[in-house]
C-alpha cells in the first residue's frame, strides 16, 4: 500500500469513529473559551520527497515522502519563530475547512492548489494560547509546484522535510516549557532547518502514531523549547 493510500484510509477511519486526535491535558497553559474561540484550518501536505529519483514509483511509500512547513515570522504576536503547517483563520467566504487550508497555503507558500488532493479533515484540536479551534486538513501533493515565503512579515521560511528524517529516533526529543509553576511537554523533531515542537509536533506525533509509522524513541531525552 502506498503512503497516499495509507493516509486516505486512516483519515476516513477517523471520520467514522470520531476519535480525538490529540490529548488535551499536559501541554496547554490556558483553557480554551468556546464562546470566544475562532475557527482555523491547517494544511498537512504530504508528497513525493523532493529530489526523489525519477525511477522511483509514482506513488511512494512512507520513506519516500516529505511534508511542507512554514516558519512563522519572529515579529508575530502568537507563536513567533515557530514551525507550523500552512494555515490560518477560516473566512466566511471559504466553502469548508479544506478550501480555507488551501487558500492559506497558497497565500503563505505560493503553492499551486490545483495540484493538491484533499484526503479529508482530521478532528478539531483546541489551541488555547491563541483561542483557536483548529481543523487539520490532510492532503496529497499530486502535481508539485515551487514554494517560497510569499510574505516574510508572516513567514520567514518555507521548507520541506522528509518523513524518514522526522521518524528517525535519533532526531526525536521532548520539548519542555516551564512557566508560572506549570510544566508543558510536547514531542519535538530535530530537522535540518529547525526544531519542530509544540502544537505542530503534537499533530505530527498523533498522525505518525495513527498511521503506525512511529519508530520507538526515547521520550526521556528532553530539551528546552526553542522559544
Amino acid at each position: 500500500m502506498t503512503a497516499r493510500d495509507e493516509l486516505a484510509r486512516w483519515v476516513a477511519s477517523l471520520q467514522v469513529t470520531g476519535a480525538p486526535l490529540v490529548r488535551v491535558e499536559g501541554w496547554q497553559f490556558a483553557t480554551l473559551d468556546p464562546a470566544k474561540s475562532r475557527r482555523a484550518a491547517v494544511l498537512i501536505l504530504f508528497g513525493a520527497r523532493e529530489g526523489l529519483p525519477h525511477s522511483s514509483p509514482p506513488q511512494p511509500g512512507p520513506d519516500d515522502v516529505d511534508l511542507l512547513f512554514v516558519m512563522r515570522a519572529s515579529s508575530l504576536a502568537h507563536h513567533p519563530g515557530q514551525v507550523a503547517f500552512p494555515g490560518g483563520t477560516i473566512d466566511a467566504e471559504d466553502m469548508d475547512e479544506g478550501a480555507a487550508a488551501l487558500r492559506e497555503a497558497r497565500e503563505e507558500t505560493g503553492v499551486d492548489s490545483d495540484g493538491i488532493e484533499i484526503l479529508g479533515a482530521l478532528p478539531e484540536v483546541g489551541l488555547p494560547v491563541s483561542n483557536f479551534m483548529v481543523t487539520p486538513v490532510l492532503a496529497w501533493w499530486t502535481e508539485q509546484s515551487p514554494v517560497h515565503a510569499v510574505d516574510t512579515a508572516e513567514s520567514e521560511l518555507v521548507f520541506r522535510c522528509a518523513v524518514s528524517t522526522l521518524l528517525d529516533p535519533s532526531r526525536r526529543r521532548t520539548a519542555v516549557v516551564r512557566r508560572n509553576g506549570f510544566v508543558s511537554r510536547t514531542p519535538a523533531f530535530l530537522t535540518p532547518d529547525a526544531v519542530v515542537w509544540g502544537f505542530t509536533a503534537l499533530l505530527l506525533d498523533a498522525i505518525f502514531d495513527g498511521l503506525g509509522w512511529t519508530r520507538p524513541w526515547d521520550r526521556s531525552q528532553e530539551i528546552p523549547a526553542p522559544l
